[in-house]
């Protein structure tokens, strides 16, 4: 028989408290399906609990279809099915590769929310407060706040994943993520036989982009190397594209600025003007005969999110970084 947790000064309203039980001993196989729950009287007496409460609880559980009710029985597990927390930044083209390939990968018994947190701390605390000790998994792209790792470590260690960013959360060890500077250094040199038929190189870094400065830091120092003229580019206003110039663009929306541009000139990319995009979607491949791109493997980040969502393993996996090489460069 399955004992509840109730604790009375919590923040938790102990409804809620009844729930995130059932919840985690699923997570935790200590109850399948089939499994009969206490009944409403027995939770009451024992746990000193109003009716109205485990009404409430058993409601929700119901609701959503993880318990059923059997006549003169009482209430029973419906599935075993776990529930995993996505938590993404936002809904880019790119991030939708990572989440279709994700919940492809999932069991079958395994139910992913997703939500957004749009670089919003307070959004994001708010979601993680309110979602802590309710599902099985906490699958968590993380963004640069100070107040990130704090909120981050309010959930059980074991089962959370940061993905995307290989932040300094000390209590989270397990992570998969993506490196923003050796790899894109590396994928540079690859590219130096057609980026260096340019006269100038451009790093289009926006004021309001959220990818890692260290991109822009890891290109200028390629350049500097190289003794190429170079600058970055951070207001979009500034923007104007001329023949002779190489662009690499962290920003998806600069990159449509550029191309219109090029298309208002006459400029034809990869002969008169270099572009080089980060973060690989599918229509990249063929826009303007296709724009070359540096990108982590999205489809790989969500499989291997969805093992760790799926099985109980440790994770700490660097997903590969490379460049492809289209027409506009």
């Amino acid at each position: 028989m399955i004992k509840f947790s109730i604790i009375s000064n919590s923040d938790i309203p102990k409804f809620q408290q009844l729930i995130d039980t059932v919840v985690n001993a699923l997570a935790e196989n200590k109850l399948h399906e089939g499994d009969q729950l206490p009944s409403v009287n027995t939770i009451c007496q024992t746990y000193k609990l109003s009716r109205d409460t485990v009404f409430k609880a058993y409601g929700i559980l119901k609701e959503q279809g993880i318990i059923e009710s059997v006549p003169n029985k009482g209430y029973f597990i419906a599935k075993e099915g776990r529930k995993v927390f996505l938590f993404l930044d936002t809904f880019k083209a790119y991030k939708e590769v990572l989440y279709g390939e994700f919940v492809k990968s999932l069991g079958k018994d395994i139910i992913a929310d997703v939500h957004f947190h749009h670089y919003n701390i307070e959004l994001f605390k708010k979601l993680i407060t309110e979602n802590k000790g309710r599902y099985s998994k906490y699958i968590i792209m993380p963004f640069d706040d100070s107040e990130i790792s704090e909120v981050v470590s309010m959930l059980p260690p074991e089962k959370t994943l940061i993905i995307d960013w290989n932040t300094n959360i000390n209590k989270i060890k397990n992570k998969l993520y993506q490196d923003f500077d050796r790899p894109v250094y590396k994928a540079l040199q690859e590219a130096d036989h057609l980026i260096q038929k340019y006269r100038r190189k451009i790093m289009v870094y926006p004021t309001y982009t959220y990818h890692p400065e260290v991109t822009a830091k890891c290109f200028e120092q390629y350049c500097s190397e190289m003794k190429y003229d170079y600058y970055r580019l951070s207001n979009e206003d500034e923007l104007s594209v001329r023949a002779g110039d190489m662009y690499f663009s962290v920003s998806d929306r600069m990159l449509g600025h550029i191309l219109e541009q090029c298309k208002e000139r006459k400029l034809e990319p990869g002969v008169d003007v270099g572009i080089l995009s980060y973060n690989e979607t599918p229509m990249k491949k063929f826009i303007y005969k296709g724009i070359s791109v540096i990108s982590t493997d999205f489809k790989v980040m969500g499989q291997k999110a969805a093992a760790f969502a799926s099985n109980d393993l440790e994770m700490d996996y660097c997903v590969p970084t490379k460049i492809f090489f289209r027409e506009s460069l």
